[in-house]
């Protein structure tokens, strides 16, 4: 396993990254299979945010990743919080995986993604909202690797990283496809065609 230690504008002290080593070594025991650990540490230059100091741990596992932040006073503590983060999330994912092996399959999740909650959504209110011409702004751009998975893994993946929507290739049709979390609490499916 891997353990990649780095800082962003901010120089890492060598034991803080011996520290940070010894205690991620600690999550390969849960039995997955761990390939890379990247440890991020930076710094919150506002003199109003108590806890400046903040730390993003990304575990790579094999078809999965973990991902999770914490913010305090020291680096070690919110290693500290990160970490108690990461073990939870990955022993919830060992916990799934071993109770898939017991259970039968949930149904395939299908639904048809209804556009007028769309058109009504977030983006056309945010437009109307700061009086602008209606088009919200584009402030952040990320490129991702939408690697095949099963709808089921999609969703796994999904409730892992906290997010409502998730970004995929249907490995079933070769689609690029998103799984988005619906205000009723269901899950939806948008597939690209064509």
């Amino acid at each position: 396993m891997e353990i990649v230690v780095r800082g962003t504008n901010i120089k890492v002290d060598p034991a803080v990254q011996e520290t940070t080593r010894e205690k991620l070594a600690k999550v390969a025991r849960f039995g997955l299979d761990v390939t890379r650990v990247e440890v991020d540490f930076s710094e919150i230059r506002n003199a109003r945010v108590h806890d400046n100091e903040l730390c993003e741990v990304t575990v790579h596992l094999k078809g999965h990743f973990v991902k999770a932040h914490a913010a305090s006073t020291e680096q070690v503590a919110a290693l500290d919080l990160v970490i108690d983060k990461v073990e939870h999330q990955v022993a919830r994912l060992k916990e799934r995986r071993v109770d898939r092996t017991h259970r039968p399959r949930r149904k395939r999740i299908v639904a048809a993604p209804v556009l007028e909650e769309w058109e009504e959504g977030p983006l056309a209110d945010a437009g109307a909202a700061e009086g602008g011409n209606g088009h919200a702004e584009i402030i952040k751009t990320k490129t991702v690797a939408a690697k095949p998975m099963s709808v089921d893994e999609a969703a796994l993946q999904m409730d892992l990283l906290g997010h409502n929507f998730y970004l995929f290739k249907n490995a079933q049709t070769g689609h690029s496809t998103v799984l988005y979390r619906r205000r009723d609490g269901h899950l939806g499916l948008i597939e690209a065609v064509g």
